[in-house]
């Protein structure tokens, strides 16, 4: 698995404070009924004990195993004022767009 950061995500990533114990995690929301959407998310928490870390130009990013299996294998992560960050490879679905909460 390859993630990368686009120039935008690195430049928003170095400047935000993060607190000593938590890394940028990327996280799967399911939803649905009938039929099962996932949505991922990028937010700052503290590493979970089972988390597999990538580094990225210094910066670890965490993951669990389910996150993991649901992402393509190269994964760019993206960042605009508008939307937050963007997981993913189609940078204008809106379904990916998160905010650091």
């Amino acid at each position: 698995m390859v993630i990368t950061l686009t120039e935008a995500a690195l430049k928003k990533l170095e400047i935000m404070d993060i607190k000593a114990g938590q890394i940028p995690r990327i996280d799967v929301d399911i939803t649905g009924g009938c039929g099962m959407s996932m949505s991922y998310k990028f937010i700052v928490d503290e590493p979970r004990r089972n988390d597999h870390m990538i580094e990225y130009n210094g910066i670890q990013i965490g993951m669990d195993r389910f996150t993991m299996r649901n992402l393509d294998d190269e994964t760019q992560i993206d960042y605009t004022e508008e939307n937050g960050f963007i997981i993913g490879d189609s940078f204008s679905s809106g379904a990916c767009a998160i905010e650091i909460k």
